[in-house]
């Protein structure tokens, strides 16, 4: 009954429209109201013990630096990168994209804006070397959500928050993975491209090559130092948070000159939009965490895997499979908070690491962004390219074909994730 309770007053008010923040609420008032536990102060002080928490200061900060990003020239630079070294091999463009994907996720951790930055920069040379526009644009789609996967990862952050697992050893765990799923994208794309009669750009000198190397180094250096601080503990995922937001302006406004005074203002309020969002649905989902663990719906769900409990293969291909049909319908963000305290009494039951759960739970929700009809980077492409959503998903279902293979992969052979994580850690 809490079980059917918890879903209906979850679905029922997202179906006629309410915002998934506040069916958080609903959902959690309706089994306050269930379990005759109702008190409008336990609902405020949720709210805002949801919102209170220093991993989370990670979230402004990575946005802020994937804005600074992308208006400041970061982005472009790498994009020229991979078209010096990469561009002039048939498929190049796809490669460039790719290879681009790669860089910029270790850069702001947030599939949206890449999709934006790649979008606008590699869309209209694709087409205009003769690309088909729908595989071009899933291409690029299907790249940019490699951003949650290679760290920093906001999705990383969220669900350590909400799961209490350490953000610093998922953020290690999702490099190999998103690697993974970008080499398996290199080889889809040469496999649907090689039909394709496209003009290819010139190859550029090794003195050209250089030169955009050497004028990318400054946006390179950042992974670096992230990821470095990370292994050895100078810093927090918090703190790389800060690191990263700091770098990123010091090198737009100092070094590159590309993002004048007159336009931090709009940088920092366009960032501020999308964490505000972000942060919002962090502190109304601690109303439902809450009552989720009061009620032990994880234990009524726990009693309807028990047959699963024992092979924990089936019981992640299981998982997995859900969350394939949640992603469909629901956001990235909402999803991480709806499932994370739902599923994270289940993983630990059946003894599987949670950090490892992690990385198969965040890439599946990445995959979410390109499965319609939410889609969020289908839409964020769809609105640069102008494609119709039909052939935009036409273009895309040979990589999302190729990245559920890999996180099939990851599932049967989980040493692909524990063995670099523990690389890493050492």
């Amino acid at each position: 009954m809490t079980v059917t309770i918890f879903l209906g007053a979850l679905l029922g008010p997202m179906a006629l429209g309410v915002p998934i923040a506040f069916a958080l609420i609903i959902t959690g008032v309706a089994l306050m109201m269930y379990l005759s536990l109702y008190d409008a102060q336990i609902v405020a002080q949720n709210v805002l013990n949801g919102a209170d928490s220093f991993p989370l200061m990670a979230v402004p900060f990575f946005m802020l630096a994937g804005e600074v990003m992308n208006t400041g020239g970061l982005s472009r630079r790498i994009v020229n990168l991979a078209m010096a070294m990469v561009g002039h091999i048939r498929g190049g463009l796809g490669f460039v994209a790719i290879f681009a994907a790669c860089i910029m996720a270790s850069l702001s951790g947030s599939a949206v804006a890449d999709a934006a930055a790649l979008g606008a920069l590699l869309l209209p040379m694709m087409l205009k070397s003769g690309h088909d526009p729908a595989r071009a644009g899933g291409l690029l789609a299907s790249a940019s959500i490699i951003g949650p996967i290679i760290p920093p990862s906001i999705g990383f952050i969220l669900y350590g928050v909400v799961g209490g697992v350490s953000i610093t050893k998922l953020f290690l765990a999702g490099i190999f993975p998103g690697l993974m799923i970008a080499a398996a994208l290199c080889v889809t794309w040469l496999i649907v491209s090689r039909k394709e009669q496209h003009q290819l750009p010139p190859r550029q000198s090794g003195a050209v090559r250089m030169k955009t190397f050497i004028d990318s180094l400054w946006a390179l250096f950042l992974p670096v130092i992230i990821i470095v601080g990370l292994k050895f503990g100078v810093f927090t995922p918090t703190e790389a948070g800060v690191v990263a937001a700091v770098y990123s302006l010091f090198v737009s406004m100092v070094i590159y000159r590309e993002l004048p005074p007159a336009k931090l203002f709009h940088v920092f309020v366009a960032a501020a939009k999308i964490t505000s969002i972000v942060m919002f649905l962090v502190a109304c989902s601690a109303v439902s965490a809450w009552l989720i663990t009061v009620a032990d719906v994880p234990g009524d769900l726990a009693a309807l895997v028990e047959p699963l409990m024992d092979n924990q293969t089936l019981l992640l291909l299981a998982i997995m499979a859900l969350v394939v049909v949640v992603g469909t319908a629901m956001d990235m963000t909402p999803t991480i908070l709806i499932m994370t305290p739902v599923l994270m009494p289940i993983i630990k039951q059946a003894g599987i690491d949670p950090v490892y759960f992690g990385v198969l739970f965040i890439i599946n929700n990445s995959i979410g962004l390109i499965t319609p009809p939410v889609g969020t980077v289908l839409n964020v492409i769809c609105g640069v390219s102008k494609l119709k959503m039909e052939d935009l998903m036409r273009g895309v279902m040979p990589f999302l074909i190729a990245e559920l293979a890999v996180l099939l992969l990851l599932v049967l052979f989980p040493q692909l994730v524990t063995v670099p994580v523990s690389w890493f850690a050492r």
